[in-house]
């Protein structure tokens, strides 16, 4: 066989076999279903006695009604104490996932997308659509030239602390700022 004939035959296999094996589970479920049924059929009978109110007095009548209201109440309350109590476990389960995931320390993250945003754009998402700003920050930038920088700052080795005290406070702050303006460096 081919190697394409081949593939072609077990995708053929597998599909029926998939085929096959659905309507075993639908033949399966259906048999549930009728004896889940006959079940709750056999079970009632057990339990729910047919009630005979033909020829019984009014008195009898309103003692029967009472019987049946107390057991109505009856299991009413055990109906509101199991659904309690199935209540107060699913919130137990809800909180102890959120525990097992807090430790292992695993929580899903949407995944996020990278946004390319230009400067114009950015200043109008910030300034507003009032604004109408356009902007060219690269014109706003000083070209240097690198072999002059190196040649105007001296490389000096010495302590940095004392650098450091020197430049410390406002006195400091008014020495760089000399510096910087004049065109020596110092």
């Amino acid at each position: 066989m081919e190697p394409r004939a081949c593939s072609l035959h077990t995708s053929a296999i597998s599909l029926c076999s998939q085929s096959l094996m659905l309507a075993k589970a639908k033949e399966e479920w259906d048999q549930e279903i009728v004896d889940k049924q006959a079940e709750k059929e056999r079970y009632l009978s057990e339990r729910v006695t047919p009630l005979h109110t033909s020829g019984l007095s009014l008195s009898q009548l309103q003692d029967l009604c009472r019987e049946l209201h107390e057991k109505v109440e009856i299991v009413d309350e055990e109906r509101y104490d199991i659904e309690a109590k199935c209540n107060h476990n699913t919130r137990e389960i809800k909180d102890l996932k959120i525990k097992v995931l807090d430790l292992r320390g695993k929580f899903k993250r949407p995944p996020l997308r990278r946004v390319r945003v230009s400067a114009d754009a950015m200043l109008r998402a910030l300034l507003g659509s009032k604004h109408k700003v356009s902007m060219d920050l690269r014109a706003n930038l000083k070209s240097v030239k690198k072999e002059d920088t190196e040649k105007e700052r001296p490389v000096e080795v010495g302590d940095w602390r004392k650098n450091v005290e020197a430049m410390s406070g406002m006195e400091g702050r008014k020495k760089m700022f000399d510096a910087a303006k004049s065109p020596t460096g110092q």
